[in-house]
């Protein structure tokens, strides 16, 4: 990686988009410092110190701790990653949006316009829901200008990020969107590793501190390590096309693949599961109710801070249906995003066939036999990255806000940008061979 990173600025088209795309970074972390007009920045902090959920962590990552300091960009770029959901979900059901995506670039222009417009309206619903703190503290002196400033400055922000991420995308280096959120989780890490430092490092005998460090980054080391196999792994499934007489010509015959990745749904079903898990935590922590009886042993079962608890191992149950629904949402999500019927029509279309495979049905039933075993596969390693932070915080007491899903978007991110990176080193060696 630093390999390619050095080349690339030996070329000046690459090293303008680099340095564009750090430029666009460094605005970001210097807005995320910039607070909302009116508002008491430490409402929320202190709001935050007294939650345990993981989602609240996890939220405070990705955010890069502007929520948490009531920035301008408090809202980050959550309202356009699940406006993009959204419209994803809905491609798959509504025809007219599938008939759009598969217009070629118009099309794809005008789910982006769709997607942009939805972004903007979910910054605004959220926004106001914020604000609705106001009374409890939030908002310094609790007035229409004050409220309407507060809405204002945190839609605004959301929609400046969403800008910055496509302006990264088109002047810069990889996806926009994905740079920012990755941005914003490295941003939480040096105060995550200083905790964990001073909780078993600082103060201990030196025997204990260096098996402390040790471990912490055989850990980290070993995470990464997973995570990049499971974002690498692919199954290819080989494809035949057969010959055929185009006028005086005789052509196809060539051979090609079908990559199956073994992670194909990516982060999401860990969001998703997340996002099911919490949702009742939240609620209640909003409302400020703190369930009793079985409804509180049900709710301190979904706290993912209480699993693997050695006092109470009741509660790792709630662990258990985490496993199940990411496992659910892995094959979930990838059953909306390929489907093996018009995979199989468009190879039967263009002559091609799977060697042994028939044609047709066959092929299908086929690609969804292995489809179901790459998933299952993708899921048990997802699962195992997901659930390993919740294991040593339950057993040690080390609670950090970037975990698996943190660790799963900065590998992927960067490994996919470092690709972008050397994709465009040859594409240009290429206009230089040719030009010679």
């Amino acid at each position: 990686m630093l390999t390619t990173l050095k080349n690339a600025f030996k070329i000046r088209e690459i090293r303008k988009k680099l340095l564009f795309t750090f430029a666009m970074l460094v605005v970001i972390r210097a807005a995320s410092q910039l607070p909302v007009p009116g508002v008491d920045r430490t409402y929320f902090a202190s709001w935050f110190s007294q939650q345990t959920g993981g989602a609240f962590s996890f939220f405070d990552a990705i955010t890069g701790g502007s929520f948490i300091n009531m920035s301008v960009l408090a809202l980050n770029i959550n309202p356009y990653i699940t406006s993009s959901i959204i419209m994803q979900l809905l491609t798959i059901a509504i025809p007219k949006l599938e008939e759009m995506q598969r217009d070629g670039e118009d099309g794809r222009k005008k789910i982006a316009s769709i997607t942009r417009y939805v972004t903007v309206g979910l910054a605004l619903i959220q926004a106001t829901a914020m604000v609705g703190f106001g009374r409890q503290g939030l908002l310094v002196d609790y007035n229409a200008l004050n409220v309407i400033t507060a809405i204002a400055a945190m839609t605004a922000g959301s929609a400046f990020l969403m800008w910055i991420g496509e302006r990264i995308t088109e002047n810069g280096v990889g996806n926009g969107i994905s740079i920012v959120l990755v941005i914003n989780i490295i941003s939480r890490i040096p105060s995550d590793l200083g905790n964990l430092f001073a909780q078993f490092v600082i103060g201990k005998p030196f025997a204990t501190a260096a098996l402390a460090v040790v471990v912490i980054f055989a850990v980290i080391v070993v995470m990464v390590v997973l995570v990049i196999i499971l974002n690498d792994g692919t199954r290819k499934i080989p494809v035949q096309y057969a010959q055929k007489m185009q006028g005086r010509k005789l052509v196809g015959g060539q051979s090609s693949s079908i990559p199956l990745k073994v992670n194909t749904a990516g982060v999401i079903p860990i969001i998703f599961a997340q996002s099911i898990m919490q949702f009742p935590l939240i609620i209640c922590s909003f409302i400020g109710v703190t369930p009793s009886g079985i409804w509180g042993e049900i709710i301190n079962g979904l706290n993912s801070q209480n699993w693997c608890n050695r006092a109470r191992p009741i509660y790792t149950l709630g662990m258990l249906l985490y496993v199940v629904l990411i496992i659910f949402f892995a094959y979930f999500y990838t059953s909306i995003t390929f489907n093996p019927l018009m995979v199989a029509d468009n190879m039967k279309r263009q002559g091609g066939f799977i060697p042994g495979i028939r044609p047709g049905k066959p092929t299908s039933d086929y690609l969804t036999k292995v489809l179901n075993y790459v998933i299952f596969i993708g899921a048990v390693g997802l699962t195992i990255v997901g659930i390993l932070p919740y294991v040593f915080n339950g057993l040690f007491r080390a609670s950090v806000s970037f975990g698996g899903t943190s660790l799963i978007i900065i590998v992927s991110v960067v490994l996919e940008t470092i690709k972008q990176i050397e994709s465009q080193m040859l594409v240009r060696n290429y206009k230089g061979f040719l030009n010679d």
